[in-house]
């Protein structure tokens, strides 16, 4: 799933400028007890929806530069809902700046059942991120 908001069009780096996609987080990725998945998930995540971002403004997937700050808030979990928005917020010559959000949206809920679930309202914020981006030169 993926969601873009603000008003870019190829070719045109609009800071403000956003998009979300949506992951459901399989058992494989489980790599800790309580099933706990690693920290790079989300920036995996992150390259993805970075990625999206710099074909949508610049026609081009671009290159990841740098992380400048990475918070891993809380954890992520095998049969977690998680998305993941990469906003815009400087555009340089070549460089975009861009701010990065995961947050958890339905968790797992093994108590009442194998398969049970709950929506989680509000999601839970897990990672926070800045990173620079290089678009090639137009």
């Amino acid at each position: 799933m993926s969601l873009t908001e603000g008003s870019a069009t190829e070719g045109s780096a609009t800071e403000g400028f956003s998009v979300t996609h949506r992951r459901y987080v399989p058992h494989a990725h489980a790599h800790y007890g309580g099933a706990l998945v690693d920290g790079a998930y989300s920036l995996g995540l992150f390259g993805d929806v970075a990625t999206e971002l710099l074909i949508r403004t610049d026609g081009d997937e671009g290159l990841f530069a740098a992380y400048s700050s990475v918070e891993f808030l809380a954890p992520v979990r095998a049969g977690d809902v998680i998305e993941a928005t990469a906003t815009l917020v400087r555009v340089g010559t070549r460089s975009r700046e861009i701010d990065f959000e995961a947050r958890v949206v339905c968790r797992s809920a093994p108590d009442r059942g194998p398969s049970a679930a709950d929506v989680l309202d509000p999601p839970v914020v897990v990672t926070r991120a800045r990173g620079t981006v290089v678009a090639p030169k137009r």
